[in-house]
């Protein structure tokens, strides 16, 4: 299930923070709950991708986004994430989740979120692609761009995401079935 109350806590306090350029670093803070727990008593995996939801979408309202998509009409979605799991995250661990824009290609955009234990230790890393869409479809991550004010210029994608990426294009799809 969808956290939603604590998506309007994020949201309700995203609103009384400092506006931040595109490119700059949003910090939210977190606890794991006994609800985002699996059998093995740490986070759950696919509750890692929820919460960094939840850093995600306020980074998109404070970096300015917010407006240009309800004038525009637009979503905010997920075509592929790549995560890392390093260190596990156990139930009433305090978390932060770093999420910042790296840039983006013709049709994408792309961020890192990174969860991060009260002792200093890096839980996860992941790497998502994203889109701004229409109901035609994918928007121009320029026309977002220029939409928001920003210049419509990326800047160059680390190796490591530009490799992900060209990995990604190369997959099939629809996949084959089985």
């Amino acid at each position: 299930m969808y956290p939603i109350f604590r998506m309007a806590y994020q949201y309700f306090r995203v609103k009384r923070m400092e506006p931040i350029g595109p490119f700059d670093l949003h910090v939210s803070h977190h606890i794991c709950m006994p609800w985002d727990i699996d059998i093995f008593m740490e986070l759950n995996n696919g509750r890692v991708l929820t919460l960094n939801d939840l850093t995600r979408i306020p980074l998109a309202l404070r970096a300015g986004l917010g407006t240009a998509l309800l004038k525009n009409r637009w979503a905010l979605t997920v075509a592929g994430v790549s995560v890392q799991y390093r260190k596990r995250v156990r139930v009433f661990d305090r978390i932060e989740i770093h999420a910042r824009l790296l840039g983006w290609d013709s049709k994408f955009f792309y961020i890192e979120q990174s969860m991060w234990k009260s002792n200093g230790d890096c839980a996860s890393q992941a790497f998502y692609r994203t889109a701004v869409t229409d109901r035609d479809g994918i928007v121009a991550p320029m026309r977002v761009a220029e939409a928001v004010d920003v210049d419509p210029n990326s800047p160059t994608l680390p190796p490591e995401v530009e490799a992900w990426a060209k990995a990604e294009d190369l997959r099939p799809w629809p996949p084959a079935r089985h």
